[in-house]
């Protein structure tokens, strides 16, 4: 098909409606209101069959969501922000209710002082909650994990919710071209309609959600850990699948330019083509820099990631994204602890960029490697450091 020139959250009620979820319900926040607004343009005009809920707030949504997935229906909804917040009571339900659930999220600071524009936190805050969570660089990428995170969440494997991630405004309201799929293609890459395994069902009785004191609840909770693992194969599968239906080849973790790499840069979401720009302009210098770009946040590839960081002196985090009080960044304590399991030894900058949809420039990529390199090549790491603020 030719391509249509959608914004990021276009990109993702489009995914959506090819889905055609058996329900949706959600409450509006920017940036991520034009998604589901968009979605209720398709029920109204009767482009999907979707039972759409409109709820008093984001609490409610979850909520909701959770009753219609457990009822064994197809569920999506979307959110941002201090709606994300409101919803972290029922967030952790989802995924110890094993509902695969799947969340939009346009990425956006957390009030306050209140602001909306982008930031990666938010999705970042419930990193430990049981869900997968993944980030998109572009609207492209938005639309195709949007659609592969049903097949992911839905697999009898794993039966746990997705979060895609989107930066706000940055690809929320920016229009990019993108090559959309068939609905019948979705159709048959999800297998049809949704085949609950666990499910609330009157002829085959089951619980769900049950108290659980000190003599069951590590063991629910283990349940939740071992489906995080086991979605590692899944979502390598979902997405060589999606590469054989479009001829777009996703990894958990994505590399540019690292063969022959000293140092490389490791970030997510949108950051990553200013990166990539940077290292272009490096690499002509005769800087051997690349990139790493996680995709997949949860769960963590740690094995993919250490097999492309081997061979480097220097890594450089740079995540739009914040933890206060921390000794460093959220990825970037991730980061850390793959190099020290895997026994690896290079130097480590951590760089908090980009808070509240500030831009982080080409050239400034250009001034947090050299500034980086300075330091490793006087045989130091360096310390958490925000990017850009004026003291």
């Amino acid at each position: 098909m030719s391509k249509i020139a959608v914004t990021g959250d276009d990109a993702i009620a489009q995914a959506a409606k090819l889905v055609n979820p058996d329900v949706v319900a959600a409450y509006p926040i920017t940036p991520q209101t034009i998604i589901v607004e968009r979605f209720s343009d398709f029920v109204a005009d009767g482009e999907v069959d979707t039972e759409f809920v409109c709820v008093e707030s984001e609490h409610s949504a979850m909520s909701a969501c959770i009753g219609a997935s457990t009822a064994g229906g197809r569920v999506f909804t979307s959110s941002a922000s201090a709606g994300l917040m409101l919803m972290y009571e029922i967030i952790q339900i989802a995924s110890s209710s094993r509902t695969p659930i799947v969340c939009a999220v346009a990425n956006r600071a957390i009030s306050g002082p209140i602001n909306i524009h982008g930031e990666q936190t938010d999705q970042l805050l419930f990193r430990d909650s049981g869900w997968i969570s993944q980030f998109a660089e572009t609207n492209q990428e938005a639309y195709d994990q949007t659609i592969m995170a049903f097949k992911i969440g839905e697999h009898p494997e794993v039966l746990l919710p997705v979060a895609v991630g989107i930066d706000g405004f940055i690809l929320s309201h920016a229009i990019e071209g993108i090559e959309p799929v068939t609905k019948d293609s979705v159709y048959n890459f999800l297998g049809g309609e949704r085949k609950s395994t666990l499910r609330l069902d009157p002829d085959n009785p089951v619980s769900i959600g049950l108290l659980h004191l000190q003599d069951y609840y590590m063991e629910a909770r283990a349940q939740v850990r071992d489906a995080q693992q086991r979605s590692k194969q899944v979502i390598i599968d979902t997405f060589n699948e999606w590469k054989n239906l479009t001829g777009r080849q996703y990894n958990p973790v994505e590399s540019y330019k690292m063969d022959d790499a000293e140092y490389a840069f490791v970030t997510m979401g949108s950051g990553a083509g200013n990166a990539r720009t940077a290292i272009d302009e490096l690499r002509a210098k005769g800087e051997k820099v690349g990139l790493i770009k996680v995709r997949v946040y949860r769960p963590w590839f740690g094995e993919e990631f250490s097999n492309l960081t081997k061979n480097v002196k220097g890594v450089i985090t740079v995540e739009r994204a914040h933890s206060f009080g921390s000794p460093g960044g959220i990825l970037g304590q991730d980061v850390k602890s793959t190099l020290f399991d895997a026994k690896q030894t290079p130097y480590v900058a951590e760089y908090c960029y980009g808070l509240g949809g500030r831009d982080c420039l080409v050239k400034e990529w250009v001034e947090i490697y050299n500034r980086s390199k300075q330091s490793f090549s006087e045989g130091k790491s360096l310390p958490y450091f925000w990017w850009g603020v004026r003291e």
